[in-house]
């Protein structure tokens, strides 16, 4: 083993990027005992001090505080004489002050936080008053962990709430020096950040994002898809397995490898259990760096899993060289403690047991549980230390980083993706995830990774095991995982037909999402996240905080995923949804719908409802090209042409974030013109020539030379220079929208129900009468419920003409 100088490259021990806690002073007023800073125009820092003095360290929620000024006014208050009584004629003792800018205005009285002395009040249409020690009434934002949650469960605080003022305590977390070494509070103090933006979401966010700081950019093969499952694979069996996956055109980016990667069962029985360790199990991987090695050839990068928490004992590989620089002597077999604020502990942590790893091949690194939530250091939890530290570690060559972990509490965005912990495998859980997922972004918190599929206990389901790959692959990261339990698989052909061919269809449109994922990836380190709640999109809309598991994905797509057993009758599973204003089409079946109002959406095993907005551009890689670590040479662009849009492709180097390449892709309603405009940037991150194929979700004008590939939809293809850029100039604006019969047709051949009331029900479809007059008439018809709606559904729908 080589020394800790060997592979230290930079001290893990550094400021975070960005670091900048001091506010600039005329952000500042000041009391004896309190301190207020703006930080922007609806946010209010709030300090008390019983000893006077003030933080200017960073914390864990708070990176940034030295920001642009915003404009406010001040009114001291509540003088006080030299004896305490109020003084209603000098300025000099105020002990209270009132602070107004644009947005809000906070009433403080310099006393210990109280109801009657500390209010904020928002200004203007969304106008409303909160007071200190009111009961919380925040939207919610996300939790630490799903383990062994079956179903609901409470919900950390976000920072909105619908009348539009939340109060972040941070009075309790732990600090960060200037130098990056970790501090602990001063007794005494309070320390709070007010929010108060009404419903102005996305600016209450984007300050947020201002104070804590940016949201991590990942990498772009962390946005295809991830296999995970706690088996001892050997490194022949791991390998055969990538292979069958490329054989059964099932593409992947991430081999993940649970603990057994290490020593497990082979520990010796002095040292007790096997849940810690950093070193390979050599039964299992004889050749380490050519095992990774092969898994990189194969398009793939590679996580360990970490269990920290009992340290560095003898068995170890890396032992002699961590036992020195502790100062233990080797021979000893003394073990090294797990001491994460120990800053000689923690640089051998990453020089020894981790850098020569990732020497072998290893990517990053999955942190899991086990080191609970305290240190030696009042208030530090290690959890925080690990994410923390490890970013910074990942990053030390100028790499943007990459984490995997569980969430911390406010600030946990900076430190990529989220592992939420161990799923129940049951229906409960899979419809709490949807909900679990939106809201986080409501405290800044966008990269939750779950256990896809579900992971311990529960029964086999195989409508529940494809609906949930249906949802994973519209979550933030695409992860199966299972159990160490052989009975729970997540290998689509361990599936009957049915369930076998739709997983395998969501899978390869995971990746062919990766153009569309990673233009969003960097629109979310911007501050906005890619899953949020339908009520980020329309604050003032009560029908929009009445769907919590429907959501954006994105800025171009609606998702209503299906997370209840399907309907014996009709064979269709339901979403429930509220559409916001526009047009909405769904991607796979082309039905396009209305929106400001409520539907039931309908679809069999074969997807999920995506839906997107009228004119929406959503851009694919083309059906072969699913290497998710580059940028691809073809692609196709969904465009839903009921109105005008545009959308800009961003792409960039895997080596080199910063060699950023945008491509606008415009479409012109009131022309019939589809236009990829000339890219801008660093054109060398992308291919010199493109074929690009421009699909509309629509049928074509009459005249125009198409690929039709039914009633639908129909594509163009073009050959375009990526410096010049292309015009398509169609013949005729497309028609958009599909008639209702061709989908009540087979809704009805296949729905398990009697044969004579689908013939009646056929009859009143297929009459040329309105579909007010037909909806109505199929209230008469005989029908199971759940049929009946799905045929209103598509009688609901937009279509060509009068029918």
């Amino acid at each position: 083993m080589a020394s800790t100088e060997t592979h230290t490259t930079a001290d893990v021990i550094r400021p975070f990027p960005g670091s900048a806690p001091s506010a600039d002073p005329a952000a500042t007023i000041t009391g004896d005992h309190w301190r207020v800073t703006v930080l922007a125009d609806g946010v209010f820092r709030v300090e008390w001090s019983d000893d006077g003095g003030f933080e200017d360290r960073a914390s864990t929620f708070a990176l940034r505080r030295d920001l642009p000024v915003p404009s406010f006014t001040v009114e001291r208050t509540g003088s006080t004489d030299a004896a305490g009584s109020p003084d209603a004629t000098g300025t000099d003792s105020a002990t209270g002050v009132v602070v107004t800018t644009a947005r809000a205005r906070l009433r403080y009285d310099g006393r210990p936080f109280s109801p009657g002395g500390f209010t904020v009040e928002t200004l203007g249409p969304d106008a409303n008053r909160w007071r200190w020690g009111q009961e919380p009434r925040d939207l919610g934002g996300t939790g630490r962990t799903l383990d062994d949650v079956d179903g609901r469960m409470p919900l950390e605080s976000g920072i909105l709430a619908r009348d539009g003022i939340t109060v972040l305590d941070d009075s309790e977390s732990f600090l960060f020096a200037d130098d990056g070494w970790i501090g602990t509070r001063v007794p005494g103090r309070r320390d709070v950040t007010v929010f108060a933006y009404g419903r102005d979401y996305d600016a209450a966010l984007h300050a947020f994002h201002a104070v804590s700081g940016a949201p991590s950019l990942l990498p772009r093969w962390a946005l295809g898809n991830w296999w995970s499952r706690y088996h001892p694979y050997t490194d022949t069996e791991y390998l055969a397995l990538v292979d069958r996956f490329a054989e059964e055109h099932l593409p992947f980016s991430v081999a993940v490898i649970d603990m057994d990667w290490h020593r497990v069962e082979s520990v010796p029985e002095r040292f007790g259990n096997g849940w810690t360790g950093y070193s390979w199990e050599p039964s299992l991987f004889p050749d380490p760096a050519g095992f990774l090695g092969e898994l990189h050839r194969r398009g793939m990068r590679t996580t360990l899993n970490l269990h920290p928490a009992d340290g560095v004992r003898a068995f170890e590989d890396a032992y002699p060289a961590v036992a020195r620089a502790m100062g233990i002597d080797p021979a000893s077999e003394q073990a090294v403690p797990f001491d994460p604020t120990d800053p000689t502990f923690l640089r051998s942590y990453f020089a020894d047991l981790h850098h020569p790893l990732e020497e072998q091949g290893v990517d990053f690194w999955w942190i899991d549980w086990q080191q609970g939530r305290t240190t030696n250091l009042p208030g530090v939890d290690p959890l925080w230390l690990l994410n923390h530290f490890h970013m910074l570690d990942s990053a030390r060559d100028g790499a943007a980083g990459m984490t995997f972990s569980r969430y911390a509490g406010p600030g946990s965005h900076r430190y990529a993706v989220g592992f939420s912990g161990d799923a129940v495998v049951s229906w409960a859980s899979l419809a709490f995830q949807p909900e679990f997922t939106a809201t986080a972004a409501s405290i800044g918190y966008g990269w939750w990774s779950h256990d896809i599929g579900g992971h311990t206990r529960g029964v086999r389901d195989d409508e529940l095991a494809t609906r949930w790959v249906q949802f994973g692959v519209f979550s933030p990261i695409m992860r199966l995982h299972s159990a160490n339990n052989p009975f729970i698989r997540k290998e689509p052909w361990a599936f009957p037909a049915e369930a076998r061919d739709a997983m395998g269809a969501a899978l390869r449109f995971r990746h062919r999402l990766v153009p569309y994922l990673h233009t969003m990836n960097h629109r979310a380190a911007a501050g906005t996240a890619l899953v949020r709640p339908v009520y980020h999109l329309e604050p003032h809309r009560d029908e929009a905080y009445r769907v919590p598991n429907e959501y954006a994905f994105g800025s171009e797509l609606l998702v209503a995923p299906i997370v209840e057993p399907r309907d014996p009758e009709s064979l269709l599973g339901r979403a429930r949804a509220w559409l916001p204003p526009g047009t909405w089409t769904d991607v796979f079946t082309g039905t396009t719908y209305a929106g400001d109002r409520r539907v039931d959406l309908h679809r069999g095993i074969e997807g999920i409802p995506v839906l997107l907005r009228g004119g929406g551009i959503l851009p694919l890689a083309s059906e072969d090209e699913v290497d998710a670590t580059a940028n691809p040479t073809s692609l196709e662009v969904l465009v839903a042409p009921g109105a005008s849009g545009s959308f800009t492709l961003v792409e960039d180097r895997e080596d080199d974030p910063d060699s950023v390449c945008t491509t606008r892709l415009s479409w012109d309603a009131d022309e019939s013109v589809f236009r990829v405009h000339p890219a801008e940037g660093d054109r060398t991150s992308v291919p010199a020539h493109r074929h690009w194929r421009v699909t509309f979700l629509a049928a074509p004008a009459a005249g125009q030379s198409v690929d039709a590939q039914g009633a639908d939809r129909f594509s163009v293809d073009l050959e375009v220079d990526t410096a010049a850029g292309a015009a398509l100039t169609l013949a005729g604006p497309p028609s958009v929208g599909v008639d209702a019969r061709d989908g009540a047709r087979r809704l009805l051949e296949r729905a398990q129900s009697g044969n004579p009331e689908k013939l009646e029900a056929w009859t009143v479809v297929a009459r040329d009468a309105s579909r007010a007059d037909r909806i109505a008439e199929l209230e008469s018809v005989d029908l199971p419920v759940a049929l009946r709606s799905a045929l209103v559904e598509l009688l609901g729908s937009v279509h060509p003409g009068t029918n």
